[in-house]
């Protein structure tokens, strides 16, 4: 095969990536999931298995908080109608607002000012209902900062954002840096639901944690925590936490002064449901059968979750190779995210890390890799994501650039952008985690 023909292959195929990256994200969209688990018939709401008769409740109140606050709220709206109210926290502008609804702008990944002020509103409006209220909770990713108050008033927003910074940065998982956050929340680890009791509660969840720990996402604010405060000091020695912290958030743990969360027999869950939605798993579902479509034996192996981005990709690489011996062409799919440990850092994200790393290790090999996350945000980048395959080294140092320096730099974004090679969907509106899709022929 000639160098033009195998550019031209290597082109298609990035393509082809790009295309199960997109059909996955449309299939696996709020909209489509609430079609199929949400339903309102005369007044009365079906979520999954459960059903509620809205005119048997003196209010109805909806409590939206993540990434994907504001179509997780419209969906909810075109399946009950104009008669919904209640408060949206998420970490973007509505393109438009549902009538009866008080929107926050909250920060991510670190809270700002209307964090705050919007975790204020929600208890203020959570503490003043009764039994005879229904209160509908909407979580998604991103919730943790986007929704946030400190459990003390010691704790300034500054230290709150370093505490942030420091658990984001330190390479632990996000159900351990999850762990640290709920203990030091007002709104977090079950808090939110013990402000709504005694009200009916049930909380419809857009996933973006592994699916056995749903209490991780957004940090659990409805439901009972599943980590104690020994975990979070395991964690903040694991990882070396307490010199990064300020001082402010150091002192709760030396005067081992955290407060435990509450647990499955607090009265705050006695009148509590909780439903996945949408996950990850339907993404990786979706994009199996668009690369099926595509004429690909298909595998998926979510096994790396929460790995390291190195250990990732040679685990990965790995899979793909010996798969290739098996059938040809080849797609091994993997859902969850890496972790990546910062120092120093430039733009980029873990999919644009992970995908670097790949670069080097399929050099002159017919592989493609392409790793994205679904909310359409890696790290502190304007990207999704990225895509690599067994020319990029080649075509980079072509254009002079040095694909080890982006690495060690942790600056894969701006590499990315100049071969043309990043994901850029912009923010999705939803948040199921991160998909990786390895090709080979």
């Amino acid at each position: 095969m000639s160098d033009s023909d195998r550019d031209a292959r290597f082109r298609q195929m990035r393509e082809i990536a790009r295309d199960i990256f997109r059909r996955a994200l449309a299939e696996a969209s709020i909209s489509k999931a609430f079609a199929r688990h949400v339903n309102c018939d005369r007044g009365v709401l079906r979520v999954r298995e459960d059903l509620y008769d809205l005119h048997s409740y003196s209010r109805v109140l909806v409590m939206a908080l993540g990434k994907a606050g504001h179509t997780m709220v419209e969906a909810l709206a075109e399946q009950v109608g104009p008669s919904l109210e209640g408060i949206v926290a998420s970490s973007v502008q509505p393109a438009s607002q549902v009538r009866g609804f008080r929107y926050f702008r909250g920060g991510h990944p670190t809270p700002n000012a209307e964090s705050i002020q919007a975790a204020n509103a929600m208890l203020r409006a959570l503490e003043a209902q009764s039994a005879s209220t229904l209160v509908i909770f909407l979580l998604s990713g991103g919730g943790s900062s986007i929704l946030e108050k400190p459990i003390d008033g010691e704790i300034s927003l500054d230290d709150l954002v370093a505490t942030y910074r420091a658990l984001v940065l330190s390479g632990a998982a996000i159900a351990e840096i999850n762990a640290v956050r709920k203990h030091l929340s007002a709104v977090k680890g079950g808090r939110l639901a013990q402000a709504a009791f005694p009200a009916q509660q049930v909380s419809l969840l857009v996933s973006d944690v592994p699916d056995n720990t749903p209490d991780a996402l957004a940090s659990g604010p409805t439901m009972p925590d599943s980590t104690t405060v020994e975990d979070c000091a395991r964690i903040v020695e694991k990882y070396d936490l307490l010199k990064e912290f300020p001082s402010s958030t150091r002192e709760l743990f030396e005067r081992h002064a955290l407060e435990e969360t509450p647990k499955s027999d607090d009265p705050a869950f006695q009148h509590a449901r909780w439903w996945t939605v949408l996950s990850n798993q339907t993404a990786i579902e979706a994009a199996s059968a668009a690369a099926e479509r595509a004429g690909f034996a298909v595998h998926v192996d979510n096994s790396c979750d929460d790995w390291d981005y190195r250990r990732a990709a040679d685990y990965l690489l790995e899979r793909l190779r010996e798969l290739r011996q098996q059938a040809t062409p080849v797609c091994l799919i993997s859902g969850g995210e890496v972790t990546v440990k910062v120092t120093n850092g430039g733009v980029g994200g873990r999919n644009q890390q992970f995908a670097l790393a790949c670069a080097k290790e399929i050099a002159g090999e017919n592989m493609t890799v392409l790793s994205a996350g679904t909310d359409g945000v890696d790290g502190n980048s304007p990207a999704a994501g990225a895509v690599v395959d067994g020319g990029t080294y080649a075509r980079a140092q072509a254009r002079g650039l040095d694909p080890q320096m982006a690495l060690e730099q942790f600056n894969a974004n701006p590499f990315f952008q100049v071969l043309g090679d990043s994901i850029e969907t912009g923010p999705t509106g939803n948040n199921l985690r991160d998909l990786r899709i390895l090709l080979a022929w």
